[in-house]
């Protein structure tokens, strides 16, 4: 199978140094987010200078050096699916981004969970094309080794509840039928996103780190699809608290490299 013949050599015809250099004064630690809404919402809180920009074909995406609670934080929108995340990730890294706390709605597989409620992955099941050119063939791939307790410490700072467990990745959301649910729910899944275990994947391959976690978005538990807040202008409230999140994290992972 194609998908299995993984090649661990570090240097490809295209590489992503030779596209992007070193940005001057680039931030070590990075924050991102799916939805363009909360992006906006950060950069109109946060302020900030843009420093690059992520090019390709069909985007354009501004990355801005911000600072929250006296911490650089490198402030970027990420690109939804996971192939085009993986191409904007290898960027930032070549530019000078070593740490980076990424999150966005996912659905969920147990509508207990409830909208926009805080999800943490344990590990990944890989339904996708790009993690299998960035780690060797597995049915799964851990997901956030470091960071995990000081993100537990600022859910309960915050009083958050939140669930912890598998996710599965995929890139078909119009092929995530019944059967299927009912497999990965089986496999221990509690939600789904189309970008988690690529983003694992280059993180291991490349020797960063990013903590990755979710905000409920929409319910694919039960015999209709349910919405919830997927839409931009839905439950503003709750997005922002997990921007929030995002950010306390970069503070305490940028404290505790120092």
């Amino acid at each position: 199978m194609l998908l299995h013949e993984f090649d661990p050599s570090r240097a490809a015809v295209i590489n992503p140094w030779g596209i992007i250099k070193p940005v001057p004064d680039c931030p070590r630690v990075g924050v991102s987010c799916f939805e363009r809404g909360t992006f906006e919402r950060m950069v109109e809180r946060l302020g900030g200078m843009e420093i690059m920009r992520l090019k390709k074909a069909n985007w354009d995406a501004p990355v801005y050096r911000t600072e929250y609670k006296g911490v650089e934080i490198a402030l970027f929108e990420a690109y939804v699916g996971a192939a085009g995340c993986v191409g904007d990730l290898e960027e930032l890294f070549a530019a000078g981004v070593e740490k980076l706390v990424l999150f966005g709605t996912c659905g969920v597989l147990d509508r207990s969970i409830g909208d926009c409620g805080i999800i943490i992955p344990t590990a990944a099941l890989r339904d996708e094309g790009a993690s299998f050119h960035y780690a060797p063939p597995s049915d799964e791939i851990a997901v956030n080794p470091k960071y995990r307790e000081e993100f537990l410490e600022i859910l309960n700072e915050h009083n958050c509840t939140y669930t912890q467990g598998k996710v599965w990745t995929t890139d078909a959301f119009y092929r995530e039928t019944a059967e299927k649910m009912e497999r990965r729910k089986a496999a221990g899944c509690v939600c789904v996103d189309m970008e988690c275990s690529a983003v694992a994947a280059v993180a291991w391959f490349r020797g960063k780190e990013v903590f990755h976690f979710f905000h409920a978005s929409d319910n694919l538990d039960g015999g209709e699809w349910e919405a919830w807040s997927l839409s931009q202008n839905a439950n503003i409230t709750g997005k922002d608290k997990a921007a929030l999140l995002a950010l306390e994290l970069a503070v305490r992972i940028a404290e505790r490299e120092d």
